[in-house]
């Protein structure tokens, strides 16, 4: 009697437990939204916020209840989860143009000037609230890596103190957006391969002094272009890649050579049609012998 009381007792527990567990269960169970669920299946699980939302349950709980909402806003996912989630919703997916960050700073070290030697913790917001940096430029990139910690595609790396995005490894998710104290990184459209490469907005003097490498508000991009695609406001040039046509004319005008242009992928030739092979001429004849 002494085993058996405990056995009864802890299985009277479990039985009890069991039906309460059920019963909660049951009328505490929270309905799910199957469209969500179909939809949440078709985005990558970046969770990155590039959409503008917390992350993809965030959007796909959005996206379930307003049909109304763009299926095309997932960065990572690009064309191939907007036509997913366009199939699940019966929408048209829209257009969805490619996107790539870009580092809007090429002071490396030895083209920008340090003002000090910073010794302490080694990321960019940490610097970026003692003075500012250990830059003289303080528009500059801080070269510690936050971006490259933000970033879950490895897309991005510092490269003798400057962040470098490699664009073929790139979603355009905007994390290294979000991470950046300078705000130097900006998500821009894929086709557009002209970008300026400096962020100051210091008079030209002083951007002389501190950066080999730093846009001093000459304006001869400005009037160099044909398309009005190039504006210097507050020191700085900046580009509307919805008019730029990447004809490279601000670069070449540019004397700080600060304005690059991406050059096209060489597109590979056709292959030349094989020559038909020659026919074989008919063995001669062997002459007749003699007789």
């Amino acid at each position: 009697m002494g085993i058996v009381t405990p056995v009864i007792l802890v299985s009277v527990v479990g039985i009890v437990a069991g039906i309460g567990l059920t019963l909660a269960a049951k009328f505490m169970a929270v309905p799910v939204d199957e469209t969500a669920v179909k939809i949440r299946e078709c985005l990558p699980g970046a969770n990155c916020g590039g959409c503008g939302f917390a992350g993809c349950d965030d959007y796909a709980a959005a996206l379930a209840a307003d049909h109304t909402l763009a299926p095309n806003m997932c960065a990572p996912g690009g064309v191939a989860a907007a036509a997913a989630i366009a199939a699940v919703l019966g929408v048209d997916a829209g257009s969805s143009e490619p996107k790539v960050a870009r580092v809007h700073c090429t002071g490396a070290i030895g083209v920008a000037k340090s003002s000090m030697e910073y010794q302490g913790f080694s990321t960019c917001a940490a610097a970026k609230g003692f003075f500012g940096g250990p830059g003289q430029c303080k528009n500059g990139c801080i070269g510690f890596g936050d971006c490259v910690a933000a970033c879950k595609y490895d897309a991005i790396q510092v490269v003798n103190g400057v962040a470098w995005v490699d664009m073929e490894q790139c979603v355009a998710c905007g994390a290294c957006t979000k991470a950046c104290p300078n705000s130097l990184i900006k998500l821009v459209p894929k086709k557009s391969r002209v970008w300026v490469g400096c962020s100051s907005t210091d008079p030209g003097k002083l951007t002389r002094q501190v950066c080999d490498a730093g846009c001093i508000g000459c304006k001869l991009c400005e009037k160099a272009c044909k398309f009005e695609a190039i504006k210097v406001e507050n020191n700085h040039a900046s580009i509307d890649p919805d008019k730029c046509k990447n004809c490279g004319l601000c670069a070449k005008a540019c004397p700080r050579h600060i304005i690059h242009v991406i050059p096209r992928k060489p597109v590979a030739p056709k292959a030349a049609p094989a020559a038909a092979a020659p026919k074989a001429e008919a063995p001669a004849k062997e002459e007749a012998k003699a007789e």
